[in-house]
């Protein structure tokens, strides 16, 4: 897990760099004086942990905090304990650890951001094997399940959609807008204002249009480009 230092103090940077040298699962990638130098570096590279002062000129920890749009876990280092119910109010705060840190204390915080990162891996990776398979649409008050991986092209026709499968077709009454948000973006492309179309059933590309079983797709300007794209993943 790599991990970055924010503190205005040399010797609690080195206090700080000491403690994270005896755990070998951590590497670090930068230390700063000041938190305005820390965003920069932020914006431009990806840091799994923050070590983080409150107390430094100009622009305090919690200040810091306040400016981050995609934030990493952060373990507060300080040596004033009045801030950390303030601290804990962000779900991205894993830690508050007062100033002298010993290593049995520093070591849990530390295990405590792994298991942290751990969890949101397992959940991040659970969503990406498990896509949606299906939905349902609603036919004559019926509601029946179609399998994604049937659909080959879904058609807009007025205010009704005209979704074409292996097996049948089924005309719903809905938008081709609210439908492309139930479909996974690795399956399904817009192609023109009037057609979504399943990539994997493409037979045939010529010009501005593509041969999905019997149907001649046509394919706008605008969208072709990320056709090409998806194309390259096939």
């Amino acid at each position: 897990m790599n991990c970055i230092i924010i503190d205005d103090e040399q010797m609690a940077r080195v206090i700080v760099r000491t403690l994270c040298n005896e755990i070998k699962s951590l590497d670090i990638l930068e230390e700063f004086t000041n938190a305005i130098e820390a965003i920069k570096f932020l914006n431009e590279n990806d840091v799994d942990l923050i070590f983080l002062d409150i107390h430094m000129p100009n622009f305090s920890g919690l200040d810091f905090i306040k400016t981050l749009k995609d934030p990493p876990k952060i373990i507060f280092t300080t040596s004033d304990p009045k801030f950390a119910i303030e601290a804990f109010e962000y779900d991205f705060i894993v830690d508050y650890l007062l100033k002298p840190i010993e290593f049995p204390r520093f070591e849990k915080a530390v295990k405590k951001a792994e298991k942290l990162q751990l969890r949101q891996t397992q959940i991040s990776n659970t969503k990406e094997v498990s896509p949606k398979n299906d939905f349902y649409v609603n036919i004559d008050r019926r509601l029946i399940k179609i399998d994604l991986s049937t659909i080959y092209l879904i058609e807009a026709k007025g205010d009704y959609i005209n979704i074409k499968t292996e097996e049948k077709n089924y005309v719903v009454h809905s938008t081709l807008k609210k439908i492309e948000e139930k479909l996974p973006d690795t399956l399904f492309l817009k192609v023109h204002r009037s057609y979504i179309i399943n990539v994997k059933k493409i037979i045939d590309i010529e010009d501005n249009s593509v041969l999905i079983k019997k149907d001649v797709v046509p394919v706008s300007r605008s969208n072709r480009p990320e056709l090409m794209k998806r194309l390259d993943l096939l």
